[in-house]
């Protein structure tokens, strides 16, 4: 089944109530009804149901219980857990928790099953009638892109695998694409990427897709594409590298944003750069202590082979700087340190530009889709000095990680463009309702709307 359906009056109804409101609709329900409730011991607490049957047997109703305001995630474990049939909601009030409501059941209705029997969907919901379908249907689809992307095993996603995502992504929505390849980097002055995804039988690549109107608002999006990341020299371990085909996360969520923007219509000018690589081991991988010349003319230091992102990174945010856009906003699974100061779920966001920050804050709470603004503490710019180049990629100093990955990232940022860097987990370490274990979108809903709310305001 599909996971909406138009309006049906044969639908079970699934009612929501909040538990201050339970006890005021139960009051005006049938002994049956109420003796359920007490039996399931149901207290309307977010998220939980109550299975109703009906004289025959059959469902005649669902209740369950939503926060208040309601959330996206209430409605979230709905699609892949209630009875096979077709539902509609009931006590829903209002466009934006009808649109809340039917958000968390379509994130809900994902399996990812492209390597083993599908699990159908066996439920639908018919659409709420105040409901932006719309909106729904663009982040569904987005969504369920980024998570795809990132759940495709390495084997089947490497640089020239996500170079076809991109691709057919761009002629899907009329945008122009483009991809420098291999010996092409160097060329054309991408030695980063060159550098480090050189090792790999799967060339290095820097993907640039563009869409919108020259003189709309220029936003650019970059996003880190390792497809799979070993540590290169300094090999990671067995347990560090079982989850590095996320390691292209950053590049899926950039899609993903894109793909809202263009779906939208938008009035952007979008640009999109992916530095698509593998950090792979062979003689001729990019050792520790080599020095490499970045496209700014930087010269940048190896203190660390596993701290490969933010170097591709460096020539793929000094070409988006060139242009002057009124936003970069970059993507990248990059550091551990961030995972220890904010945990997997929560996304931390660096910026050079408090408004943009403000507004990305902002949207993530309104679209229930948060981040936490770490600092850009220049303190700690000596932290990444070298006595050997102008900057390592790798401090000796195992502390602040996240944000010095960051204070490198804006060596190659402009500062009289807007910045935001969102380091993120892109997984979900366990199942929760509507967010199963595997790839997830993270900040790609804030970001859209924080992109849609400033260039709207400038």
């Amino acid at each position: 089944m599909k996971p909406f359906s138009p309006a049906d009056g044969k639908a079970t109804p699934v009612t929501v109530v909040t538990e201050d409101g339970l006890k005021k609709w139960r009051a005006g329900r049938s002994a049956h009804e109420k003796k359920w409730l007490k039996v399931n011991r149901f207290i309307g607490a977010p998220g939980k149901t109550c299975l109703i049957p009906g004289a025959d047997g059959s469902l005649s109703r669902v209740v369950l219980g939503i926060s208040d305001p309601l959330e996206i995630w209430d409605t979230a474990g709905l699609a892949r857990n209630l009875p096979d049939g077709l539902y509609r909601l009931d006590g829903v009030r209002g466009k934006a928790a009808a649109t809340r409501a039917a958000l968390g059941w379509a994130l809900g209705s994902y399996h990812f099953d492209a390597y083993r029997k599908p699990v159908a969907l066996k439920t639908s919901l018919c659409w709420p009638k105040t409901c932006d379908t719309a909106h729904v249907t663009r982040v569904m689809e987005a969504t369920f892109l980024v998570r795809d992307l990132i759940n495709t095993p390495a084997d089947d996603m490497g640089p020239s695998e996500l170079e076809k995502a991109a691709r057919a992504l761009a002629l899907q929505h009329g945008a122009k694409f483009k991809a420098l390849r291999g010996e092409q980097l160097l060329a054309k002055n991408f030695p980063t990427i060159h550098a480090i995804g050189r090792a790999s039988d799967d060339a290095p690549r820097l993907l640039d897709l563009t869409w919108g109107r020259p003189r709309d608002p220029k936003v650019t999006l970059v996003g880190k594409g390792v497809c799979f990341d070993t540590g290169g020299l300094d090999i990671k371990p067995a347990a560090g590298m079982k989850l590095m085909k996320k390691d292209m996360g950053g590049a899926a969520h950039v899609l993903g944003v894109a793909a809202l923007l263009m779906a939208a219509k938008v009035r952007v000018r979008l640009r999109v750069l992916i530095p698509a690589v593998e950090n792979s081991i062979a003689g001729n991988a990019i050792r520790p202590l080599d020095v490499i010349t970045s496209r700014s003319g930087k010269t940048i230091e190896i203190g660390h082979t596993d701290a490969e992102g933010r170097v591709i990174l460096a020539d793929a945010l000094s070409e988006a700087a060139r242009e002057k856009p009124r936003l970069i906003i970059d993507f990248a699974t990059l550091t551990g340190a961030a995972r220890v100061a904010l945990g997997t779920e929560l996304p931390a966001l660096f910026s050079n530009d408090d408004l943009l920050a403000d507004r990305i804050l902002q949207a993530g709470t309104t679209e229930q889709d948060p981040m936490w603004r770490l600092p850009l503490w220049p303190g700690y710019r000596r932290l990444i000095k070298s006595k050997t180049a102008d900057i390592t990629n790798a401090p000796d100093s195992g502390f602040g990680g996240a944000i010095t990955a960051a204070l490198f990232l804006q060596e190659f940022v402009e500062p009289s463009v807007s910045w935001a860097h969102i380091d993120l987990m892109a997984w979900n370490a366990g199942d929760r309702p509507g967010r199963p274990e595997g790839g997830e979108a993270m900040g790609i809903r804030a970001v859209y709307a924080a992109i849609v709310d400033h260039i709207s305001t400038q």
